[in-house]
C-alpha cells in the first residue's frame, strides 16, 4: 500500500463525520446495545431504611391541626354587673361579647316595663340608637297597634353590635347566653316578646323544633317570664303576611287585658 492517501479514493474522516451527523440529527446521541436490560432491579433490591410510620386516626389527625374557632370567654359571672344601670357600660366593653371593631349598641328603657323587647342585634342601618333604622320603624307601627309606645317599653339585643351570619352557638360557648339570662333578670319586665327566635333559641340552648314550646318562658334569675317568640323583624319587611301571624298570637297571648 502507498504511504500516502489516495487523492482520488474515499474521504473516510468526512465520511464517518457525516454519519455520525445524521444519526445526531435523527436524535440518536448514544450508544444502544441490542441486550434487555432490567431497569427495575435497582428498585427491587431490599433497603435498610426502616418501613413508613402507619398512618394516624383522622380523628387524631384533626386534634393536631386544631384549627377550630377559638372560643373567647365571656368574664366570670362573679365579676357581672348587679344594677341595670352598670349593666350598660359593661355590655359596651365586655370583649368576648362582640368582635372587636364593630360599633355597639345600648339597651333603651327602663327596669320593670310592662313588655321587653329582644331582638337577635342591632340592624344594618341602625344608626345611634338600637332600632333606629327600617325596622325600629317596623317596631313602632306594632306598638302602636299594640296599644304601646316605647316609654313603655325596654329595647335589647342579645348580641350588643350588628355580627352578619353570627354563629350561636359559638357565642353560646362562650358564655353569652347566660349573660342574656341576667340581662333579662335586670331589666325585670313583666312580658317579654322574642323578635328574631330562633338565634336567641339556640343561645339559650333550645332545640329549635320545639322553639314556641321551650320559649313560652324563660326560666331566669326568679319567677318563669311570660315569653312570646315570633319572627324577625327583618323576615317581617320582607314577608309581611307574618306580621298577621304575630297579631294572632299576640292577642292569644295577652287575651283581654291591657298591657
Amino acid at each position: 500500500m502507498p504511504d500516502t492517501a489516495n487523492a482520488n479514493g474515499p474521504d473516510w474522516d468526512a465520511a464517518v463525520t457525516a454519519a455520525l451527523d445524521w444519526w445526531r440529527d435523527a436524535g440518536v446521541d448514544h450508544a444502544f446495545v441490542d441486550d434487555p436490560q432490567d431497569w427495575l432491579a435497582e428498585a427491587r433490591k431490599p433497603r435498610d431504611a426502616a418501613p413508613p410510620a402507619p398512618m394516624k386516626p383522622l380523628r387524631e389527625l384533626a386534634a393536631e391541626r386544631d384549627d377550630s374557632p377559638k372560643v373567647a370567654k365571656v368574664s366570670a359571672k362573679a365579676d357581672w354587673p348587679q344594677t341595670l344601670d352598670a349593666f350598660t357600660p359593661w355590655w359596651l366593653a365586655e370583649p368576648a361579647l362582640a368582635p372587636a371593631g364593630l360599633k355597639r349598641l345600648p339597651p333603651l328603657g327602663t327596669q320593670a316595663a310592662d313588655l321587653m323587647i329582644l331582638v337577635p342585634m342591632p340592624s344594618a342601618d341602625d344608626g345611634d340608637a338600637l332600632l333606629s333604622g327600617r325596622a325600629g320603624r317596623l317596631l313602632d307601627a306594632m306598638l302602636a297597634a299594640f296599644g304601646l309606645d316605647r316609654s313603655r317599653t325596654y329595647l335589647a339585643s342579645a348580641l350588643p353590635a350588628h355580627v352578619p351570619m353570627a354563629d350561636w352557638q359559638l357565642h353560646k360557648e362562650s358564655g353569652l347566653g347566660d349573660v342574656l339570662l341576667h340581662h333579662i333578670a335586670l331589666a325585670a319586665p313583666k312580658r317579654l316578646l322574642i323578635l328574631g327566635a330562633s338565634g336567641i333559641s339556640a343561645l339559650l340552648g333550645h332545640d329549635p323544633p320545639n322553639l314556641a314550646q321551650s320559649l313560652r318562658a324563660i326560666n331566669q334569675e326568679g319567677p318563669p317570664l311570660p315569653a312570646l317568640p315570633a319572627w324577625d323583624l327583618e323576615a317581617m319587611l320582607q314577608r309581611p303576611a307574618l306580621k298577621v301571624g304575630l297579631w294572632s298570637r299576640w292577642l292569644e297571648w295577652t287575651g283581654t287585658e291591657t298591657i
